[in-house]
């Protein structure tokens, strides 16, 4: 049975500490990244990816235009950025577009 603490602690501590001790962080990451994708990259791009995924630290993107993905590949550096600081952390370190 686990102890009470005689302090009292933030809720965004308390769940900090709960995503981590149950390992639930990388499925929050990756839910956060999909949305983020669709909201950083806006509809146009939206409208044209048909799935992304996180596995460890590569991002997949699915993208039904060729045009689109030859576009993207040439400021993949910049989206990792962007990704990473919305997300406060570095959890990308490479973009597939397929």
């Amino acid at each position: 049975m686990s102890t009470r603490k005689d302090e009292p602690q933030g809720m965004g501590e308390v769940l900090r500490q709960f995503t981590q001790t149950h390992k639930l962080e990388k499925g929050l990451d990756n839910a956060k990244i999909v949305t983020l994708w669709a909201e950083l990259l806006g509809p146009g791009v939206q409208a044209y990816t048909d799935s992304v995924r996180l596995s460890g630290t590569t991002l997949h993107v699915k993208l039904s235009s060729s045009v689109l993905r030859e576009e993207l590949a040439y400021g993949k550096e910049s989206i990792i950025n962007m990704l990473n600081e919305a997300l406060k952390k570095e959890v990308i370190e490479k973009i597939i577009l397929r």
